[in-house]
């Protein structure tokens, strides 16, 4: 009786473990960014998910396929460019899987087939360019890898989103000659900017010297004019008296000059024309007067 209980027991306890591998097995929880191509019996019947997956189990072989976008990373390789220059590149690049059925059945081992395709294309588009378009169109040698890597995997049906080379390393030498270059270059925009300065610096004392030479001649300019203007004045002013003076006034004024040139030590006088004309006018003037 015992020896037919444990029978029965055991008989429950392999039931159960085979619906537990059963369950474990036929049943599969697929996310979102993942899907399953399933093997049955060793055919190909598609890809399964997202959600919940039942298989048969033994009889249908799951292989999980990420749908994400991955980042895979090409170590530091030796090229050789157009002109003969060794040069240490290293780029990363990223990928992302369209078809997961192709992904599994076009190629073995995706990432190292990957791996070698990317070395052999950088080799190939580094040995088509020269060293300087190396160093200064990174951008282009990025487009042109992303390109030829796409259409290879394109028949695995894996899409090459991006190309970025991370570091480029010349010989020394060229190294060398980069950094005499740089420090020229410096030397030269430094040169550049104080010959600027200096040209600005004369620039702005001619321009001040010439806003001084013409507020100079301006006021020269007013000050003839105001100068002018007072000589106009005074001939005016001059006009004006000599209008109103009559020949008597100007008789006495002779006379006074007369009586200063008397007072000197000159022995001989000139005497204009004209005194004559006055003194005989006066002399006529006063006998008049005594007449009347």
């Amino acid at each position: 009786m015992p020896t037919a209980l444990t029978s029965t027991i055991c008989l429950i306890g392999i039931v159960v473990l085979a619906a537990l591998f059963f369950l474990a097995t036929a049943i599969k929880v697929v996310p979102e960014y993942q899907r399953l191509v399933v093997f049955r019996l060793g055919r190909c019947i598609g890809d399964r998910g997202p959600g919940l997956i039942i298989l048969i189990p033994i009889v249908d072989r799951p292989v999980r396929v990420d749908l994400r976008e991955q980042v895979r990373e090409i170590p530091q390789q030796t090229a050789i460019t157009k002109d003969n220059a060794p040069i240490n590149i290293d780029f990363i690049w990223f990928y992302k899987v369209l078809d997961p059925t192709n992904s599994v059945l076009q190629v073995g081992n995706f990432e190292m087939a990957a791996q070698g395709m990317a070395t052999t294309t950088l080799r190939a588009v580094i040995g088509g360019i020269l060293l300087d378009d190396v160093l200064t169109e990174r951008e282009h040698i990025n487009n042109i890898l992303r390109t030829r890597l796409d259409e290879v995997t394109g028949r695995w049906g894996v899409k090459v989103t991006n190309v970025e080379i991370r570091e480029i390393i010349p010989p020394r030498e060229v190294q060398e000659a980069m950094n005499r270059q740089m420090s020229a270059e410096r030397i030269r925009r430094a040169v550049v900017t104080e010959s600027m300065g200096t040209r600005e610096a004369a620039i702005n004392v001619a321009d001040g010297e010439k806003q001084a030479a013409i507020l100079r001649a301006e006021g020269d300019k007013q000050a003839a004019i105001l100068r002018a203007e007072g000589f106009s004045l005074a001939i005016d002013k001059i006009n004006q008296v000599a209008q109103s003076v009559d020949t008597k006034t100007m008789t006495l004024q002779y006379f006074d000059t007369l009586n200063k040139l008397g007072a000197g030590a000159a022995t001989k006088f000139i005497f204009p024309l004209e005194f004559t004309s006055l003194l005989t006018d006066f002399l006529k003037a006063r006998g008049d007067s005594k007449g009347a």
